[in-house]
């Protein structure tokens, strides 16, 4: 009889006073691969922790891996965020630092980090070139670890974790950042280390997955249960869509009737140069789509938007109707703009609570560290409501789930209703049911003439309201276009 490689029996794991998994059962076989679905909330990732040792529980895994294998006897986890650290092995970072010269030197660069784990997993070098190229990482070896956005740093996990080839390998959503050509990519390289052993644990409820995939669960109860197939994994039920909060049902105060303004726009890095005569401009009630590939610019763009990168000042670029540098603070450009950003999400203050975080949206700030006038108060219950928080409201931010964190998050972005919202890659971690709630809330939105600007790869978890579309591509406009057949003009 076939011993399984994952065994597990009886696993339960509380948060607190909160039971997440209870007497879980499960086996994986050699030759199967999974995909772990279901809504999210559900311990998907509590689980994987716990496989891959990460965390306490009460019960047992064990591990039949085959020593005879060529392949590595080692359960290897990608996590959806990857928190890197400094020289000093802190984790003390903030927002911009990542855009900050004299700070930049405190991480390993991309080469080091990637040296290091050769020498720690005993692997040739010769055997990652193929990986750095389809993910785009060639020019990416002299770069920090702290320059690096949150998708790459996902893209260089998976790279790490391709070149090991471990005999389990569990991604919790591997397909997160990645854009339409790296998932291409992707799936095809889990079919060939499927091939040759690699047994795989997939998180995801995304529609795409790799051929190799022959396995389907979700959990429920805190209990692991079978499906047939991706179609009988559960959905998270559809949330109530309610009318938005009183105050967000006016259009926002606008400064100027062009609120972004870019002429000829390069950005560099050393040599490295990452943008490139740029021309962009962003009127009062327009909804636009920012695209491109991977390492394509995005970042960088919004980051000069938003206030955040240093080199705006050498640049022409005029913001709500003052040209950047005349004399305006960072903080004056934040008061007229809202953003999430999966590396705003990054290096939030977790224990942070809920209140506490969606509040800290009206001061731009990280973290509450002031008191709440009658009206913000006011409004703060009333977004509370209208995303269904109030019972979470004094939970600290990291307990939550990863799409309730985000939700949180956008209910911050919201709360002091800006001129321009920035959404960069928005549904990151989030459901099927989450994301069509998330982009719901976004098109109620514009319809009281809201600005957007809105960044995603799947055309699937875009919101209707998009009227204008920017495609980037290594570092320059490749296509300005406007809207009018939504369908096909976002499917480009």
């Amino acid at each position: 009889m076939v011993d399984p490689v994952v065994h597990i029996a009886n696993l339960t794991i509380q948060y607190g006073k909160d039971t997440v998994l209870q007497d879980l059962n499960w086996q994986i076989f050699p030759g199967e691969q999974w995909i772990l679905g279901g809504p999210s909330g559900t311990g998907k990732t509590t689980l994987a922790k716990a496989i891959s040792g990460q965390l306490k529980y009460e019960g047992e895994i064990t591990f039949h891996l085959d020593p005879t294998s060529p392949l590595p006897a080692k359960i290897h986890y990608v996590s959806n965020w990857f928190q890197f650290t400094n020289l000093e092995g802190d984790r003390n970072f903030y927002y911009q630092q990542r855009y900050n010269k004299f700070a930049k030197n405190d991480t390993l660069t991309v080469f080091a980090e990637l040296k290091h784990f050769a020498q720690e997993e005993q692997l040739s070098f010769e055997n990652v070139r193929s990986y750095l190229n389809i993910f785009g990482f060639e020019n990416f070896k002299d770069q920090q670890l702290i320059e690096l956005s949150s998708g790459e740093h996902k893209r260089l996990q998976l790279i790490k974790a391709l070149w090991l080839q471990p005999q389990v390998l569990i991604i919790d959503q591997p397909y997160t950042g990645l854009d339409a050509q790296s998932r291409e990519d992707l799936n095809q390289i889990f079919d060939q280390l499927a091939d040759k052993g690699v047994t795989f644990l997939l998180i995801s409820n995304d529609d795409e997955q790799p051929d190799c995939i022959n396995r389907f669960a979700e959990i429920q109860h805190g209990k692991i249960v079978i499906r047939q197939n991706s179609n009988e994994l559960s959905r998270g039920l559809p949330r109530t869509r309610k009318a938005l909060p009183y105050f967000l049902q006016r259009a926002p105060e606008v400064t100027s009737p062009i609120m972004v303004k870019m002429n000829k726009i390069n950005i560099s890095y050393g040599e490295k140069q990452v943008l490139k005569n740029i021309d962009w401009e962003v009127k009062a009630g327009e909804k636009w789509l920012l695209q491109g590939h991977n390492g394509s610019g995005k970042s960088t763009l919004l980051s000069l938007i938003n206030g955040d990168h240093p080199q705006a000042y050498a640049n022409d670029i005029h913001l709500f109707g003052k040209k950047r540098g005349s004399g305006e603070s960072i903080w004056d450009i934040k008061e007229h703009l809202g953003i999430i950003s999966p590396e705003l999400h990054w290096y939030y203050d977790m224990n942070a609570n809920v209140g506490q975080t969606i509040a800290s949206g009206f001061f731009d700030s990280m973290s509450l560290y002031q008191r709440l006038g009658f009206e913000q108060q006011q409004k703060l219950e009333q977004i509370l409501h209208f995303f269904d928080l109030k019972e979470v409201k004094h939970k600290t931010l990291g307990s939550l789930p990863l799409g309730q964190q985000r939700l949180v998050l956008l209910a911050r972005t919201i709360v002091k209703h800006p001129e321009l919202l920035i959404l960069d890659e928005p549904c990151q971690g989030l459901d099927k049911e989450q994301t069509q709630y998330f982009n719901d809330v976004i098109d109620d939105l514009s319809k009281s003439g809201q600005t957007l600007i809105y960044v995603g790869h799947f055309q699937t978890q875009l919101p209707t309201c998009i009227d204008n579309k920017i495609v980037l591509e290594k570092g320059e406009v490749k296509a300005v276009f406007e809207v009018i057949h939504k369908k096909e003009a976002l499917s480009t």
